[in-house]
């Protein structure tokens, strides 16, 4: 993490970085992706926790699957990245986190998206920090998609879900959106615990 990020994560509750992996690694991601998709091993997303769990297209419109790590693979080269990036976190961001879950996410277009949400339940403080990589090459303004974050006391800010963009922020204190996609949009999301979570 360089002093910028950190920085941003303390003033602004979040940071962007415009490649994560490098072309290379990025695309083969990428492909194994789309082959995860193309199989038809993701589901829809469903809302809340527990007893509490619906599906809600009017509220998340994605598919989803749980990412585990893989060895000598892309998606466990990737995991190794999101596991080195949360221990940067707790070094140089004191954020204190302990174990991290890897949700791969398919909008399929057609307007899927994902209404204002936080990415920590009410009541529990156990997710700290979110950490999302785009996996979209070739995206156009056209396809929609955008994630909209609403930092405390300052404009929206858009981050187009570009091809190894990670965007980082504090799952407890920022608010954001998923607009809607008219284009297949692929994106691998790391939810980090505190320590006290296991």
């Amino acid at each position: 993490m360089t002093v910028q990020e950190v920085e941003g994560l303390g003033t602004r509750g979040y940071f962007i970085r415009s490649a994560f992996l490098g072309e290379a690694r990025a695309v083969a991601v990428r492909d194994v992706a789309l082959a995860r998709m193309a199989s038809g091993s993701l589901r829809p997303a469903g809302i809340r926790r527990g007893a509490d769990r619906t599906q809600d297209s009017s509220v998340r419109g994605d598919l989803i699957e749980w990412v585990l790590p893989e060895p000598d693979t892309p998606l466990g080269e990737l995991w190794e990245s999101f596991r080195t990036l949360g221990d940067a976190l707790s070094t140089g961001a004191y954020l204190g986190l302990g174990r991290f879950d890897l949700q791969l996410a398919c909008y399929p277009g057609g307007g899927a998206h994902y209404s204002r949400h936080r990415d920590a339940f009410p009541g529990q403080s156990n997710r700290r920090a979110t950490a999302v990589w785009y996996a979209n090459a070739g995206w156009e303004p056209a396809h929609g998609g955008v994630l909209r974050l609403y930092p405390e006391g300052s404009a929206p800010v858009d981050v187009a879900p570009v091809l190894d963009t990670l965007v980082v922020f504090l799952s407890e204190r920022i608010e954001h959106e998923v607009l809607p996609a008219y284009a297949t949009r692929l994106a691998l999301t790391a939810w980090y615990y505190g320590r006290a979570a296991g």
